[in-house]
């Protein structure tokens, strides 16, 4: 199957009404994670997001997790998945397949 996904940014995001007509099964968002621990309306703004993309059926991707409690904060609306710093740094596409896609001698089978 084809996934598509589409990004809730600072600005735009008058386009919710195209989630539900352009096949889109994922929902991206950037800059509020950051945020987020500042104070309750920055929790209850990422809460608010992926509790309406999981009405929507959308999984959601939260990028820029960069701390223990953000990651912790996250879990409570049941992101989907989490991207950022806290798990690494960006790397060359032969490293990261080196460090996560290679089997190691020590892996279980």
């Amino acid at each position: 199957t084809t996934q598509a996904g589409m990004a809730v940014a600072w600005l735009g995001c008058s386009w919710f009404d195209r989630l539900t007509t352009n096949g889109i099964d994922r929902l991206t968002t950037y800059g509020f994670v950051i945020d987020m621990t500042a104070g309750p309306d920055g929790l209850a703004l990422v809460s608010t997001i992926i509790n309406l993309a999981h009405s929507m059926r959308l999984k959601v991707v939260a990028e820029g997790d960069e701390t223990d409690e953000q990651s912790r904060l996250l879990r409570l609306p049941n992101c989907d998945e989490v991207q950022g710093y806290l798990f690494s740094r960006p790397v060359p596409a032969d490293i990261f397949e080196a460090k996560f896609l290679t089997p190691t001698a020590n892996a279980p089978c």
